[in-house]
């Protein structure tokens, strides 16, 4: 007869409804008792915390069959069969182990199984007895959940605002939080009829020193969800199902309504303007960087006139004040700044540049418009490098492109300036 080497195992699960189940302290001390008793070799312990619903989702039970089937040991003792398998996965590599012969006998407290028909059955049918109260527990948790929904009784944490009243440690009702729902009605009514957006409104709660129930401040995220919460005006989503709440609604529907049209932002159309100046320069009051829109104007007999305006991005500080200046105007200081000599330029990159575009006219005279090619000032201009008496050419080409080039163009052209410049009152400044 095979000697049975044993691993006891005792497992504790956190479920509400194995919250009176021993503790795996005391299923260890039992059952080293009943291996004293009937002189059962104990040749590993394991114990572990952990839901017995999913299968695989236990590391030491997964280690127990893998050291089966390393053949370390060939027994299990354990208080009861529901301490090995709630889940049909994890009852069937039971059943395989002992179908190879590898996993001779299951001991429990009260009862054992071995690798008979019969005892394998009743093993099997222990364990989906199991698996069928958990089953059965989870309709019972999401039917009573339903109830609750159609009294009009939200299920979980009331939102900030509001308070859970608790009757036997059940949430019987939820009512206003007197403290903090003033606050919410506050942000509502700033979002609504002053426009104010999340991060104006994070600043607000910083200011009258606002604190959730656990003490802490309102995230930016926490912000938007509470805006977009429908609880406030009285209706809450559960299930894909929606209830009509009991409680006192803290704002109308009305709006509730206008807040979520304020909070509408349209998709962004991601590079769709370019604007190349951004890279220019940063800005002179908190050193982030700078960032630029097209802004329309009506005019009075019809049509628009449009304009870009280029000011501090405000990822260093939100609250920079720096002011707007237009694109045009950015573009005078910048030409300016070069007529005076104050700008170093790569003066290689802009001849290539040039000798590139002198070509294209070229090909463009002789094969579009049939006249013969001319070499121009092709052969001042050799290797990328412009000679001293050709400044004046480069420096030329550069703000022609920067007055009239593509975006495209002019961001590679800003790319040939080598000066650091910096946004401050409206004025383009060398660092």
């Amino acid at each position: 007869m095979t000697d049975l080497r044993y691993c006891l195992y005792a497992r504790k699960s956190s479920e509400s409804d194995e919250r009176q189940t021993m503790s795996i302290d005391s299923q260890i001390k039992e059952m080293l008792a009943l291996a004293e008793r009937e002189g059962i070799s104990i040749v590993e312990t394991k114990r572990e915390s952990h839901s017995a619903k999913a299968s695989g989702a236990r590391p030491q039970f997964v280690e127990i069959l893998k050291e089966i089937r390393e053949e370390k040991y060939n027994a299990i003792l354990t208080w009861a069969p529901d301490r090995l398998s709630r889940n049909a996965g994890d009852l069937g590599s039971l059943v395989d182990l002992m179908d190879q012969g590898k996993l001779l006998k299951i001991q429990t407290y009260s009862q054992s199984f071995t690798n008979s028909p019969n005892e394998k059955f009743l093993l099997m049918i222990l364990c989906s007895q199991a698996k069928l109260e958990n089953d059965n527990r989870g309709v019972n948790v999401r039917r009573g959940l339903r109830a609750k929904c159609a009294m009009g009784i939200r299920p979980g944490l009331a939102p900030v605002g509001y308070l859970n009243v608790l009757n036997n440690n059940r949430i019987s009702e939820v009512m206003p939080d007197l403290e903090r729902a003033w606050v919410v009605q506050e942000m509502y009514k700033r979002v609504a009829e002053q426009g104010h957006s999340g991060r104006t409104i994070r600043k607000w709660l910083v200011e009258i020193g606002f604190k959730t129930k656990g003490g802490n401040q309102l995230a930016l995220s926490k912000i938007y969800s509470t805006l977009k919460n429908p609880f406030y005006y009285g209706e809450f989503e559960f299930g894909d199902e929606w209830y009509k709440g009991r409680h006192e609604p803290l704002v109308s529907k009305e709006l509730w309504e206008k807040v979520q049209k304020q909070l509408t932002v349209p998709p962004k159309k991601w590079h769709k303007n370019k604007f190349p100046f951004k890279t220019l320069c940063i800005c002179g009051s908190c050193g982030g960087g700078v960032t630029a829109e097209e802004r329309y104007k009506k005019l009075k007999y019809g049509g628009y006139n449009k304009h870009i305006y280029y000011h501090c991005a405000r990822s260093v500080d939100y609250d920079c004040d720096e002011p707007y200046i237009t694109e045009s105007d950015l573009i005078k200081q910048l030409l300016a700044h070069i007529n005076a000599g104050n700008v170093k330029i790569d003066k290689a990159k802009i001849a290539k540049r040039l000798k590139s575009d002198i070509e294209r006219f070229h090909r463009l005279r002789s094969e579009v418009l049939h006249q013969e090619y001319l070499s121009g000032n092709l052969g001042e201009i050799e290797n990328g490098a412009v000679k001293n008496n050709d400044d004046e050419m480069a420096i030329n080409y550069l703000k022609h492109i920067l007055k009239t080039g593509s975006p495209d163009d002019r961001r590679e052209t800003l790319g040939m300036i080598k000066t650091k410049f910096m946004l401050s009152e409206k004025q383009l400044r060398i660092m």
